[in-house]
C-alpha cells in the first residue's frame, strides 16, 4: 500500500484501513474494545504514514521528556541533576526516557518508529522534549515540527540543523587550555583520545587541541589522535594503542573525564605512573575526576547549569516566548590538581 499523501488525518487513516473514524481513536487511546486484528491493521497503517496526532490539552502539572541515547554516565547523571532541579524550580516534572539510536549504516530513523515515538509524547502530554548527546533524524525533527512539540539539545550528537536549538559549552576553548596546560609545563608528545568522529563537541575539543599544538610548532602524527567513544572502556582501547607506541607519547588530553580513567588504567597496566611517566588531562570534571588517584586535571562544564539552562529555554519555547540564541555556550574552566607533572619531572619521557 502506497504512502498517503498530503496531511495525514483520523479520517485518512480510517478510510486506508477500512473502519470508523471513532475505532482509529480508539486505538490511539489503547481502548481494549477493538479486536487485535483491527488493531493491529489500525497501528500498521498510522505507523506507515507517519501519524503523530495533535497535542492535547495540558495536564494539571506539565512534563518535560528528557531522553538519551546510549547508556548513563558520570557525564549525563550532572546534566540529569541540572534539569531535574530547574524542572522542580519551575513546578514542571521531568520524565527521563531512552531514545534508541539509529540502526546502523543509517543516516535516519525508520519513519514508523520515530511516528510511534512522536505520537507517545504527544499521548503523554509532554510539554517539551530534551535530548542530551542525542542524534536526531531528520525525520525526527520533521516530526517534532509536525507536532508543535518543541525541543532543545545538549551536547548534540551530530551537527544540528540551525533553527534547532542547542546548548552546550566552550568546547574548543576548553580544548586549547587543557592542551596549553601541557605544553606550559614542557610537553611536546601530546595525544588525543577522544569521542565519536562526527560528535560536534568532539570535533571542537580535538580543534581546540591541534591549535594549541600548531602554535607552538608541536607536530600531531596521525597516531596520536584516536577516536571512538567518551566512555571509559574507550579509555582503556585507546590508552592501550597509544602507550604501546615506539614512541609514546609524554603527555594525553582525553576527551571526557571517564576517557581519562581508561588511560590510567591503560598506564597501570604496563607500570606506568600518572604524573611521573605520563601527564593526563580530561574533560568534564565529573565526580570521577575528584575520586581519580592521582585526582584528575580537568577542563570543568557546567553541566549541571547547562542542565537547567535546556530546561527554561524548552518551556520559554513551549511558550512561544523569543529565546536570545538558538545556539548557548556556557564557559569552560581549567582545574588543576594532580594527574599532570612538567616535563622535567618525568622519569620516562625522553
Amino acid at each position: 500500500m502506497s504512502r498517503l499523501k498530503g496531511r495525514v488525518t483520523l479520517a485518512t487513516v480510517a478510510g486506508s484501513a477500512g473502519v470508523s473514524v471513532a475505532t482509529v481513536s480508539k486505538v490511539l487511546n489503547g481502548r481494549s474494545d477493538v479486536s487485535p486484528g483491527t488493531r493491529a491493521r489500525v497501528q500498521e497503517i498510522l505507523e506507515r504514514h507517519g501519524y503523530v496526532g495533535r497535542r492535547p490539552e495540558p495536564a494539571q502539572r506539565e512534563t518535560v521528556e528528557l531522553f538519551y541515547q546510549g547508556v548513563v554516565n558520570a557525564y549525563s547523571v550532572e546534566v540529569i541533576q541540572g534539569v531535574v532541579e530547574a524542572g522542580q524550580a519551575a513546578g514542571v516534572d521531568v520524565v527521563l526516557t531512552s531514545h534508541p539510536k539509529h540502526p546502523p549504516g543509517t543516516a535516519t530513523a525508520a519513519p514508523g518508529r520515530t511516528a510511534s515515538w512522536i505520537r507517545q509524547l504527544i499521548a503523554n502530554g509532554r510539554r517539551a522534549a530534551i535530548g542530551i548527546t542525542s542524534e536526531l533524524s531528520a525525520a525526527d525533527l520533521a516530526a517534532l515540527a509536525r507536532a508543535r512539540l518543541s525541543l532543545v539539545v545538549i551536547d548534540p550528537g551530530n551537527v544540528p540543523e540551525p533553527d534547532v536549538t542547542s546548548v552546550g559549552s566552550t568546547n574548543f576553548a576548553g580544548g586549547m587550555a587543557a592542551t596549553q596546560h601541557l605544553l606550559s609545563l614542557g610537553h611536546r608528545r601530546i595525544a588525543y583520545v577522544g569521542g565519536p568522529p562526527t560528535s560536534t563537541c568532539n570535533q571542537a575539543r580535538m580543534s581546540g587541541y591541534r591549535s594549541a599544538m600548531e602554535s607552538v610548532g608541536a607536530s600531531v602524527p596521525a597516531e596520536y589522535v584516536w577516536l571512538s567513544d567518551f566512555l571509559y572502556d574507550d579509555g582503556v582501547v585507546g590508552g592501550t594503542k597509544l602507550l604501546d607506541l615506539p614512541e609514546r607519547p609524554t603527555a594525553i588530553f582525553a576527551g571526557s573525564d571517564e576517557v581519562a580513567l581508561g588511560i590510567l588504567e591503560a598506564a597501570r597496566a604496563r607500570g606506568l605512573r600518572v604524573p611521573e611517566d605520563l601527564s593526563l588531562v580530561g574533560f568534564d570534571d565529573t565526580e570521577v575526576a575528584r575520586l581519580a588517584s592521582p585526582p584528575l586535571t580537568t577542563v570543568r562544564q557546567p553541566l549541571r547549569e547547562m542542565g537547567a539552562v535546556a530546561l527554561r529555554t524548552a518551556l520559554q519555547l513551549a511558550a512561544g516566548e523569543p529565546v536570545a540564541s538558538h545556539h548557548v555556550e556556557l564557559a569552560t574552566t581549567l582545574i588543576v590538581r594532580g594527574s599532570a607533572a612538567h616535563h622535567g619531572l618525568s622519569v620516562a619521557a625522553s
